[in-house]
């Protein structure tokens, strides 16, 4: 079997979740399929890889016509493939095509839906009615669509009722529990602007308005004198929303020391070393199909403190491995808490009930290693998605 998997990111150009989800389930697929890999960007020296640029014509065009673009490309050499597999609607449209061009099934994995990110419209412009229209048409003409979560494949059939239920079945990302895992380096940790010594919260996460940071930032005022917070935070969605964060660390920094922000790509030995190190990792997404970055601070040994939202509660056992934040959406599909401030003030109250209690924080922590261990390995995950292939090929 040849499987052609389609998708925006690939290493060495990562930059979200879905990313790291599709670098894991390739590696763990290539163990008895023929996997070929089409990303966007440059060309990969990997075996059966091959990236693909934007076409000269459409450079300096609206970013959603230059993805189709890519996609035309991607999809065309896709013949010789038993099934296509396509990640994100970056990629979508290439799996669509693929299907009609060549006759071959089409697989799609939801990491997230256009519906319920209409912030984009803020990065896309027009064009986020253009990536809306290719989610749709290549969700509802797929052969099988894959769910993260069971909040996602919720999410799913709310989004396009039209599609069978039967066609949508839960998968979950993983984990690979040797790259992570804990790290205990406090010098290196130190280096990058944590001090071991003292209570600690970080943030690993791109500032787009579906992670929550701006509700982070406003928690963090309410937060002990004593506690940290770290910010992994880059890649900026928009110009906008970069300003109303950069206004709101300096506000933090002039009430308060130990903000910490990292605005690059850590390597995975200092990742590691700093979620090792953190008393308490925090999620606060008004959005989140999973959150491989919950699943990678998990591994680490660090509680999480995340919003009960999506698919973080499949994730957070509540109360064992971290605290769950209580949140009313607006069901408009931004996301946005009915009551902003209680939520800010939540998010306040758990994360200092978990940071201050150093011992407890230790034991969630071990708790969710096991939990990754018990529920989120890849092994597991690559024999499902191997089995779906199967049965979308039998027919």
């Amino acid at each position: 079997m040849r499987v052609d998997l389609l998708t925006r990111e690939y290493p060495p150009e990562v930059y979200g979740g879905a990313g790291v989800h599709v670098a894991e389930l390739v590696r763990a697929l290539r163990t008895d399929i023929d996997v070929v890999v089409r990303a966007f960007g440059a060309p990969r020296d990997e075996a059966g890889t091959f990236g693909y640029a934007t076409p000269d014509a459409f450079v300096g065009r609206n970013a959603a016509v230059g993805t189709m673009g890519v996609d035309l490309l991607m999809a065309a050499d896709a013949a010789g493939a038993d099934l296509v597999h396509s990640h994100t609607w970056y990629a979508n449209f290439a799996g669509f095509t693929a299907k009609r061009l060549h006759g071959v099934p089409h697989v799609v994995t939801a990491h997230s839906l256009e519906p319920l990110r209409p912030w984009k419209a803020e990065q896309l412009g027009g064009g986020y009615r253009l990536s809306s229209w290719v989610e749709r048409t290549a969700f509802e003409d797929a052969d099988a669509v894959i769910a993260v979560s069971e909040g996602m494949r919720r999410d799913i059939l709310r989004s396009y009722p039209s599609i069978d239920p039967s066609k949508v079945e839960v998968v979950y990302n993983g984990i690979d529990l040797v790259d992570w895992r804990p790290n205990r380096d406090p010098g290196l940790a130190r280096t990058l602007g944590l001090d071991p010594e003292r209570p600690s919260v970080v943030f690993v996460g791109r500032i787009t308005r579906q992670k929550g940071l701006p509700y982070l930032l406003r928690a963090a005022r309410l937060l002990p004198p004593e506690v940290q917070l770290v910010l992994c935070a880059g890649a900026p969605d928009t110009e906008e929303i970069m300003a109303e964060v950069t206004g709101l660390v300096d506000e933090l920094r002039s009430e308060r020391d130990g903000v910490v922000w990292i605005d690059r790509h850590l390597p995975r030995a200092e990742l590691t070393a700093l979620l090792t190190a953190a008393t308490v990792f925090v999620c606060p997404s008004v959005y989140e199909p999973l959150g491989i970055v919950n699943l990678e601070a998990m591994a680490c040994g660090a509680p999480v403190v995340g919003t009960a939202t999506g698919g973080i509660p499949e994730v957070v056992d509540d109360g064992v491995t971290g605290v769950l934040v209580p949140i009313e959406q607006a069901d408009d599909g931004t996301g946005t808490p009915l009551d902003p401030e209680r939520f800010v003030s939540d998010l306040a109250a758990a994360l200092t009930r978990v940071v201050l209690d150093p011992t407890r924080a230790a034991e969630m922590g071990a708790a969710g290693r096991r939990r990754a261990e018990e529920h989120f390995a890849w092994n597991a995950i690559a024999a499902r998605t191997r089995d779906l292939y199967a049965r979308v090929l039998a027919g």
